[in-house]
């Protein structure tokens, strides 16, 4: 056994976007399982340039927006994560296909969008019925203020299902 010693993100030189979220999209099982990442910097949105950080679907076809901070205290990622949950929230099957497969064009993957994402689910066909009944929010950040969490905890309570993942580097 030998200790490992804990660092920063910053310290690090683990950037945001370019590492630990280019990490996290090809294993995002590790913080959420049974999920699929259907976008990168989703923002399709009219009058706004916000970007979520990654979208993802879940097994029960339910959308998942995943926000992360390099941050030792998570900032203000919890109200930015409601926003981006209020605004996919009325995505369709066929929105979700479209985004899904301009996300497979950008990372250079040839596979069909509508058929991953029946298999992904277990579906033989599109059933809009039980699609999008509701966001999942996982906040990712390297710790998390107790304002922050208060706020998940009190969210949590209200219905709406938003986790808090705790990552921390280290120095091997």
């Amino acid at each position: 056994l030998r200790r490992v010693p804990d660092t920063t993100f910053a310290n690090a030189g683990i950037r945001e976007r370019a590492d630990l979220q280019r990490l996290l999209r090809s294993q995002i099982d590790i913080i959420a399982e049974d999920t699929l990442v259907i976008a990168e910097e989703f923002g399709e949105w009219e009058n706004s340039n916000r970007r979520i950080d990654l979208l993802g679907l879940d097994k029960e076809a339910n959308l998942v927006v995943f926000e992360l901070k390099r941050s030792e205290d998570g900032g203000h990622m919890e109200l930015q994560a409601l926003r981006y949950a209020a605004m996919v929230s009325t995505m369709t099957f066929e929105k979700v296909e479209h985004v899904y497969e301009d996300y497979l064009r950008s990372v250079g993957n040839e596979t069909d969008a509508r058929s991953a994402i029946l298999d992904f689910l277990g579906w033989d066909e599109a059933e809009e019925n039980p699609f999008g009944q509701e966001i999942r929010i996982v906040l990712v950040s390297a710790d998390f203020s107790k304002e922050l969490t208060t706020s998940v905890m009190w969210l949590n309570k209200q219905g709406l299902d938003i986790r808090c993942v705790r990552i921390k580097p280290y120095i091997d």
